[in-house]
């Protein structure tokens, strides 16, 4: 039962990272599993497909993949090979023994697939070394990185323990107090990786690990990009790289100069799903969820969750500013407002940064900006109505002088 469970722990992850079912479908089928497991032996992946949630061929190519890989981690020399703890769209990761320091480690693999596409290779590597800079208690510490009969592997500290996107995924709505030090220890692993140089680009509660200890672990360097790499930025001008539901609009629109307001804005969102329970911007594909980013108004999350304090609803609008230059103008002055917010304090970096960009607009005599299009779009319709009054108007005062003449 036991290797039925760790199979089907894997399976529901990697339909859901290669975007073939929902949380909600995965969640309910999970369910009816315990249900059903009581009279009949039946496996994840069956039960996915009488669903109808995925279909056999779907099924089928992820049995191959995970059997792949499998056998690729067990060629790893010097490491021994516990179980299977997570799978992504670009790699799996196992739990394992480091026989010469005889300590426990993850091992993440690259799929066959991705190893015969030199980029692929290049940018596991990158996550690799990037992670290498690193040395910050809130961050996963990389080991090694390298090859073994063709498969490509990247060894980190094993955390034990679970991600934020697990307890948002079992519907939890995180407690405002425990949210802010959470994100607080997050802000500090990034303050690190900014002092060093690097951005993450890919900050989400998937990202997010806890320990049994309560220890916050910024995981995956995957997407992370030295400021200072211009030839790299160059090359991915006009692309997005990041996930949908937590990306900064900079990155939507494929800026090549991203820095640190970045990760702040996807943290921010990450903050608004832990206090909310939902997404800043929900819609049907991943298109639609980013021109929400660039264009849709943000409901305040003390809208959704009306017991959370002004503060907190206030830092998380001003990390999710859509203009970078209305968020915080780097981690430090964030920090100092979430630990405000953490003693009970008002977050003056927030209220500051609020009413100097307000005014500093006014002064100019330009509108405040909160969302172009959205204003844009505001500004016709205001004008239309002014148009349509205005011609009542003409229209009513002609027809008085018309009578007035008659009479």
């Amino acid at each position: 039962m036991a290797n039925e469970t760790s199979y089907d722990t894997v399976f529901g992850r990697m339909a859901i990272d290669l975007g073939l079912c929902t949380d909600e479908e995965l969640r309910h089928s999970l369910e009816e599993l315990a249900l059903r497991r009581k009279t009949d032996p039946v496996m994840l992946k069956e039960l996915m497909i009488s669903l109808g949630y995925i279909t056999e061929t779907q099924a089928e190519r992820l049995k191959k993949s995970i059997k792949e890989n499998k056998a690729a981690a067990h060629q790893i020399p010097g490491y021994k090979i516990l179980g299977k703890v997570g799978a992504g769209a670009m790699a799996f990761v196992y739990k394992a023994k480091q026989l010469s320091l005889n300590r426990t480690v993850a091992i993440k693999v690259l799929p066959k697939r991705f190893s015969e596409n030199p980029e692929y290779v290049k940018r596991f590597y990158k996550e690799g070394q990037a992670a290498g800079k690193l040395n910050h208690p809130n961050i996963v510490q990389a080991f090694d990185v390298g090859e073994a009969g063709g498969y490509h592997y990247f060894v980190m500290e094993f955390v034990e323990g679970k991600t934020i996107a697990d307890d948002l995924a079992e519907g939890r709505v995180f407690d405002e107090k425990e949210a802010i030090e959470i994100i607080i220890q997050v802000t500090r692993a990034l303050a690190h990786a900014h002092a060093n140089g690097l951005v993450h680009r890919d900050v989400k509660p998937k990202n997010i690990m806890t320990n049994k200890e309560g220890v916050v672990k910024l995981a995956d360097m995957g997407l992370a990009r030295e400021t200072a790499d211009i030839e790299t930025a160059q090359s991915e001008a006009g692309k997005a790289y990041g996930t949908p539901y937590y990306i900064a609009p900079e990155q939507i629109r494929g800026k090549i100069d991203i820095d640190g307001r970045a990760d702040i804005y996807g943290l921010g969102a990450t903050f608004y799903h832990m206090v909310t329970g939902r997404v800043p911007f929900m819609a049907d594909d991943s298109s639609e969820i980013m021109k929400k980013h660039l264009r849709e108004r943000l409901t305040p999350p003390d809208h959704i969750n009306t017991s959370l304090t002004a503060g907190t609803s206030e830092v998380i609008e001003i990390m999710m500013a859509k203009r970078r230059e209305n968020r915080y103008s780097n981690v430090e002055e964030l920090l100092t407002d979430l630990e405000a917010l953490r003693e009970g304090r008002a977050p003056l970096q927030a209220h500051k940064r609020f009413d100097v960009s307000v005014l500093e607009q006014l002064e100019k005599g330009e509108v405040v900006e909160i969302e172009e299009e959205t204003y844009k779009e505001e500004t016709i319709s205001r004008y239309r109505a002014a148009v349509l009054i205005l011609s009542t108007v003409t229209a009513v005062s002609i027809l008085i002088i018309i009578l007035i003449l008659l009479l």
